[in-house]
């Protein structure tokens, strides 16, 4: 049943896109904000400082006049030339007015004036600024002492249309700068976004069609980013699918022809059974012979095929210490009638140290089948040479024959499931081509590891290599 699959509710690009578009417009937000915002502040600043002082200034000139009056206030503004602002208000201890730049009420400050006023009569100089997007209105207030004592208020009123002007240009330009920008940029990102998200969807194509079992389909591997890594490791692992098939459809095809091979000869050795009426009591044996024979073929090659099965599902075998030097010498006692019967010789060098950690029923199996195999094709009068030495941190395991050998083309392929150098004699000793494949696995899923050559005479060398196992090293 297949699994239903989840609805993509937002793509990849999507998901870039609004994330970028959110951090662009928090960006371009806080680049119009906080540089106008500063200006600001520094204007605010100059302002302050600038009216403050100039209204100190009114107020010290003034207080040198023991009463305020209308004539004397006169006659200390034009000494000290206040006329550099929109509007000066003197007034004395009641409010009232002495002196006024604006006579007509053209600021029309006339309505802010009163509070700030009132304020520095109370003894307490005060400024303040408002930023209205065309001008700078700011106010300064101080009051006029003499003996101790309040005795008018000096008030400084300026509309600086100026430098308003100027900030209001800066933002413009921030603004147009910061939009063009965010265009130029989100289109980058939509470019970038549509081609890796190209790149994926094509990534997503191979994997459907992988899914569907073409095997042998390629992704191109574009860019030096994750996404070619990606691909690389796509096309790495369907490379390894399509060699897991080949293998899994030569194993079939392999494995139905051996099966029918004996299966055929047990059909037609009953058939003959069957269909002759007057067969003899010795012909009928040797038939029945013949099928027990071919049925203890069957028997050996599927038990054969479940040793390789249960080695290809990685099943965890459980392991411990392991002498080579007694499991070899108990492989040697047990072929020894076949070795006699083949008039070969078993030549042992075994050295007391070689322990391993390992399955002892998979080493077992691993020499049983090597010096089995050397003295099934060995010559008569041939040799066999088991030795045993310590290299090192490793246990060095040597299986030698002086028999038929192995050809060059051939020495690749051993190790392949039912792989036969030649198949005829193979055959003819009832060999399966599994017994190396099971060999080359147990060695490795014992942490080893083997290789073949020629001797240097003739024969075939077979070379194991396994960690040796220290006290401490048993798990």
């Amino acid at each position: 049943m297949a699994k239903e699959r989840t609805k993509i509710k937002y793509s990849v690009q999507m998901t870039f896109v609004t994330i970028f578009s959110v951090f662009i417009a928090v960006t371009i937000a806080m680049l119009n904000i906080f540089p106008t915002t500063s200006a600001r502040d520094i204007v605010f600043s100059s302002k302050q400082s600038s009216l403050m002082g100039r209204t100190s200034v009114i107020s010290a000139s003034l207080s040198a006049l023991e009463k305020l009056s209308g004539e004397g206030v006169s006659q200390v503004m034009s000494l000290i030339g206040a006329d550099s602002f929109d509007r000066i208000v003197v007034t004395d201890q009641e409010g009232t007015i002495l002196y006024d730049t604006d006579q007509y009420g053209q600021t029309g400050d006339s309505e802010k004036r009163a509070n700030i006023v009132f304020s520095a009569l109370g003894g307490k100089a005060v400024f303040s600024s408002h930023y209205s997007g065309r001008a700078f209105q700011s106010r300064a207030a101080a009051p006029v002492m003499s003996y101790g004592g309040v005795i008018g208020a000096v008030y400084i009123y300026e509309n600086d249309t100026e430098q308003a002007a100027l900030i209001n240009s800066i933002q413009l330009r921030l603004r147009g700068i910061s939009v063009l920008l965010g265009v130029v940029t989100l289109v980058v990102i939509c470019l970038f976004t549509t081609a890796l998200t190209r790149r994926i969807r094509e990534l997503l194509q191979g994997i459907r069609i992988v899914r569907e079992g073409d095997y042998a389909y390629r992704v191109a591997p574009a860019g030096r980013d994750e996404v070619r890594e990606l691909s690389e490791e796509f096309n790495e692992m369907t490379e390894r699918l399509w060699e897991t098939e080949e293998l899994r459809r030569r194993f079939v095809s392999d494995a139905s022809h051996e099966l029918r091979t004996p299966l055929a000869s047990i059909r037609l050795l009953s058939d003959s059974i069957l269909q002759s009426d007057n067969m003899d009591e010795a012909t009928m044996r040797e038939f029945v012979t013949d099928i027990g024979s071919e049925a203890e073929r069957l028997q050996r090659m599927t038990e054969k095929l479940m040793k390789l099965t249960k080695m290809d599902s990685n099943l965890v075998t459980e392991r411990s210490r392991v002498s080579l030097k007694k499991v070899a010498e108990r492989a040697v006692h047990l072929l020894k009638p076949l070795a006699e019967e083949k008039r070969v010789s078993i030549h042992t060098a075994l050295e007391d140290d070689g322990v391993i950690l390992a399955s002892e029923d998979d080493v077992y199996q691993i020499i049983f089948n090597l010096a089995e195999n050397a003295i099934k094709y060995n010559n008569a009068d041939g040799d066999v040479f088991l030795r045993l030495s310590r290299e090192g941190d490793e246990v060095v395991m040597l299986v030698e024959d002086t028999g038929i050998g192995i050809p060059d083309e051939d020495i690749p392929h051993i190790f392949d499931r039912f792989y036969r150098v030649d198949k005829a004699r193979s055959r003819a000793r009832g060999g399966s081509g599994l017994g190396l494949s099971i060999v080359r696995d147990a060695v490795k899923t014992n942490g080893g590891e083997i290789t073949v050559e020629h001797r240097e005479r003739v024969g075939t060398r077979f070379i194991m290599r396994f960690p040796l196992c220290l006290e401490d090293n048993e798990t």
